[in-house]
C-alpha cells in the first residue's frame, strides 16, 4: 500500500515534469537551444494564473487559457527580439552565444518580476474545491485536474506535432533544417512558433500548480532543473521520450525521498543520470545531433 501511495505520488508530479520538459526539448531539438529561461516562463503562467483567478476572480480553466496564451505571447515575443537577431548574427558558437542569452533573459525576468510584482509569495489555497480518495491516499481536485490538464496538454501537443502541416514542418526542421528550409519552409517563422509553443507549455504548468506553488520571482529555478534533468536523461532533443523521462524523473525522486530522506533525492537522480551517460552518453533514447 505505501508502495502504490509513493507511486501515486510520483505519477501526479511526473506529469508536470512531462510538460516542462516536452518544451525544453522541442526548443532544443529544433533551434539547437539551451533554453536556461524556460522556469521564467513557468513563473509567467504562475502569475497569469494568480490574478485571472484572484484579481478577476475567473473560473480556473479560463484562468488556464489565458495563463496559455500570455505564455505563447511572450514567448515569442522574446524569440523575435532576442534569439532571431541573435541568429543573424551568430558566425559560430551558436550554442554558447544562446546560452548566455538565455541566461541573461532568466536573470532580467526575475528581477523584472521582483521590481514590477514584488518579492512576496502570491497563490491560492485551492483551485478547484475537494478530492478522492486513490489507493487509501486522499488527492485533491488541484492534483488530480492538474495532472489531467499537463497530459491532455501534452497529448493535444503531440497530436499538433504529427497531425498537422505546421506541425509537420517544426519535426521537419528539428530533423534537418537546411532540407526543411530547400522545401520551402520558412525558419523565421518555424523558429518563433517553436519558441512561444513552448513557453505555452511551460506557462501552463506554472498556472496548474499555482495552488501548490505559490508564484514569486524565483520560482523558475526548480522546474528548469528538473526539466534539464528529464531532458538529458532520456537525451537531447527527443521530444517523445519526454513522456517517459518525466514519470522516471519523478519516481527515482520519490522513492529516494522517502527510503533516504528529501536531501538525498537530487543527490541520487543525478547519480543515476552520471551513470546512464557513462554508459549512453546521448541518454537513454537519444541520438548524436548535428549542431
Amino acid at each position: 500500500m505505501i508502495f502504490m501511495n509513493l507511486l501515486l505520488g510520483a505519477v501526479l508530479r511526473g506529469g508536470i515534469y512531462v510538460l516542462m520538459a516536452m518544451g525544453l526539448s522541442l526548443v532544443f531539438g529544433v533551434m539547437k537551444i539551451p533554453n536556461f529561461a524556460h522556469g521564467e516562463f513557468y513563473m509567467v503562467g504562475a502569475y497569469l494564473m494568480y490574478f485571472a483567478s484572484v484579481t478577476f476572480g475567473l473560473p480556473p480553466v479560463v484562468c488556464i487559457i489565458i495563463a496559455a496564451i500570455g505564455g505563447f505571447l511572450i514567448g515569442a515575443i522574446a524569440e523575435k527580439l532576442t534569439l532571431q537577431p541573435l541568429r543573424k548574427r551568430s558566425k559560430g558558437d551558436w550554442i554558447v552565444n544562446t546560452f548566455m542569452l538565455t541566461a541573461g533573459l532568466s536573470i532580467i525576468m526575475q528581477n523584472l518580476a521582483q521590481v514590477l510584482l514584488g518579492p512576496n509569495f502570491k497563490g491560492v489555497t485551492q483551485l478547484w474545491k475537494g478530492g478522492i480518495g486513490i489507493f487509501g491516499t486522499n488527492v485533491t481536485f488541484d492534483q488530480l485536474f492538474g495532472f489531467i490538464i499537463a497530459m491532455g496538454t501534452v497529448g493535444a501537443f503531440w497530436l499538433f506535432l504529427k497531425k498537422t502541416r505546421t506541425g509537420n514542418a517544426i519535426l521537419a526542421v528539428s530533423e534537418h533544417e537546411t532540407g526543411a528550409m530547400l522545401m520551402g519552409i520558412e525558419l523565421n517563422k518555424i523558429h518563433t512558433l517553436t519558441f512561444a509553443l513552448s513557453s505555452m507549455l511551460a506557462a501552463i504548468a506554472g498556472a496548474v500548480l499555482l495552488s501548490l506553488i505559490p508564484a514569486y520571482p524565483f520560482m523558475g529555478l526548480t522546474p528548469l532543473y528538473k526539466s534539464w534533468f528529464v531532458v538529458i536523461l532520456v537525451g537531447l532533443g527527443n521530444v517523445e521520450a519526454t513522456v517517459v523521462g518525466g514519470f522516471m524523473v519523478a519516481i527515482i525522486e520519490t522513492l529516494a525521498a522517502y527510503y533516504l530522506g528529501t536531501g538525498w533525492q537530487d543527490v541520487i537522480l543525478l547519480s543515476v543520470i552520471i551513470l546512464v551517460l557513462l554508459i549512453k552518453p546521448t541518454g537513454l533514447f537519444g541520438k548524436t545531433l548535428k549542431v
